[in-house]
C-alpha cells in the first residue's frame, strides 16, 4: 500500500511539473520576474544559468526588460540579454 501511495504522489508530482513553465537564465547576471498569478505578485530571482519551474495554472510574467507576458503553464522560456525568448 506504501508502495502504491508513493508511485501516485510521484506521478502527481511529475504531471505538476509537466504543465508548470520552466525559465532558464541564460544571462551572466542573476534576473528578477515578477509573477502574478490568481491576483498575488511574487517575485522570483533567477540565477546565471538556473532554472526555475512557475505558474502550473496560467499567470503574468514580467521580464527584466519590462515586458508582460501572459503564459498558459508548460512554456519553456529562456532569458536572453534580459528579453524573454519563448519556444
Amino acid at each position: 500500500m506504501a508502495r502504491l501511495a508513493a508511485g501516485l504522489l510521484l506521478s502527481l508530482i511529475a504531471a505538476w511539473g509537466a504543465s508548470a513553465a520552466t525559465i532558464t537564465n541564460t544571462d551572466a547576471a542573476a534576473v528578477v520576474l515578477v509573477i502574478t498569478e490568481g491576483g498575488n505578485k511574487v517575485e522570483i530571482v533567477v540565477d546565471s544559468g538556473a532554472s526555475e519551474s512557475f505558474c502550473s495554472s496560467g499567470c503574468f510574467m514580467t521580464t527584466p526588460d519590462g515586458d508582460r507576458i501572459g503564459l498558459d503553464g508548460g512554456e519553456t522560456i529562456d532569458i536572453v540579454k534580459g528579453a524573454a525568448v519563448i519556444k
